[in-house]
């Protein structure tokens, strides 16, 4: 059974280490409050009506992007900026990934995206846990379908300027055959793609976290892609969870995918949610994401590529995930929270930190012994 959460202290009764950076300020005191005052769903399509209005961030970009070529990374045959991406699940559809990557995130990830338009599952779907800076969804795949991302991929594959951050595209389906069309119709437009097999809020996944299913899915996305492929796996808390997510990691690592995202959310009760259970993300994750990136580590070996995907928010956040093991992260509730300016905050964090301990990349931060 998934655990209950229970809501109760606000935000302010927490500590916010993003506190002092004017940026999160501003948009903690001014902008979130009123968009907190929506109900979740109604926050989010407000949000998406200004992402759609491209030369507002296009002129925001120099205020909000942070460019220094020690946070570069070099992983899975592709080039990021920065360690700091965007998960999949805001941009559901890929219509303004231009302006999320103005934002300064080094690489975003569209979708998750499935071949027919879907309206997912009954509301109330979201809700928030401001006291722990968290949110549970139980969407279930909301989409427009892969004919709609295709087109918006399209165009946004024609405005040169963003080609030097990588796009990756999540797709999804309920068969195999489901898989392959949606992998087959996106991967030409994306930079990379990666396998969303771990939502915990579309029934009909599941079966593809099975050792025989997954590696037949493997086998037929392998037979067709060209470009770095990624598997976004679910989290666990046991023993048993561990063995066989782990031996997931094992069957990619020998099939040779490039990546693992670690992890997707954690199911937990939400009676106040019309499914009665929801994803939960945010803050809360961060301990089982540092726990479960060092594991995939210690499975996957020093070849695979392993983004850490729970509960950052902050630039020691990244810090950790780094020295667990991973090699870029990703975060979603982070921006909801901490506003548009997130990925410059942490950018400029970990540079910081590079300074202030003589260190001339990223990764010899990550294995400089702690203070």
């Amino acid at each position: 059974m998934p655990r209950s959460i229970f809501l109760d202290a606000p935000l302010d009764n927490v500590h916010n280490p993003w506190k002092n950076d004017a940026r999160m300020g501003a948009y903690e005191t001014l902008l979130r409050p009123l968009l907190f005052l929506l109900p979740p769903e109604r926050a989010q399509a407000a949000a998406e009506w200004l992402f759609k209005r491209s030369w507002l961030w296009r002129a925001a970009s120099p205020l909000l992007d942070y460019h220094d070529p020690r946070l570069h990374v070099r992983t899975a045959g592709l080039e990021f900026p920065s360690p700091v991406g965007l998960a999949a699940g805001y941009d559901k559809s890929c219509e303004f990934l231009d302006a999320l990557l103005a934002l300064g995130f080094g690489y975003v990830v569209g979708g998750t995206v499935v071949p027919q338009p879907r309206a997912g599952n009954p509301s109330p779907r979201l809700m928030r846990l401001p006291g722990q800076g968290s949110l549970i969804n139980a969407l279930g795949f909301p989409s427009k379908g892969m004919e709609a991302a295709q087109k918006n991929l399209e165009l946004l594959r024609r405005k040169a300027r963003l080609r030097s951050k990588p796009i990756l595209v999540s797709v999804a389906g309920l068969s195999l055959e489901e898989f392959q069309a949606c992998h087959a119709t996106l991967e030409p437009l994306a930079d990379a793609t990666e396998l969303n097999i771990s939502s915990p809020n579309t029934q009909g996944l599941r079966v593809f976290q099975e050792p025989e299913t997954f590696k037949r899915l493997l086998e037929r996305i392998n037979a067709q892609r060209t470009k770095p492929l990624f598997v976004k796996i679910p989290p666990y808390a046991d023993e048993p969870g561990r063995e066989k997510i782990l031996g997931l990691v094992r069957i990619a690592r020998e099939m040779g995918i490039d990546g693992i995202t670690a992890a997707n959310t954690r199911l937990v009760a939400a009676p106040q949610l019309a499914m009665g259970q929801g994803g939960l993300s945010g803050r809360m994750l961060l301990e089982d994401t540092v726990r479960i990136v060092a594991e995939v580590r210690g499975e996957a070996g020093a070849a695979m590529s392993v983004n850490a995907c729970g509960g950052i928010f902050t630039s020691q956040d990244v810090l950790r995930a780094l020295r667990a093991g991973a090699n870029t992260v990703q975060l979603l509730t982070g921006l909801i929270y901490r506003g548009p300016g997130v990925a410059r905050s942490i950018n400029k964090g970990l540079v910081r930190m590079m300074e202030r301990r003589g260190c001339a990349s990223l990764a010899e931060l990550a294995h400089r012994p702690v203070p």
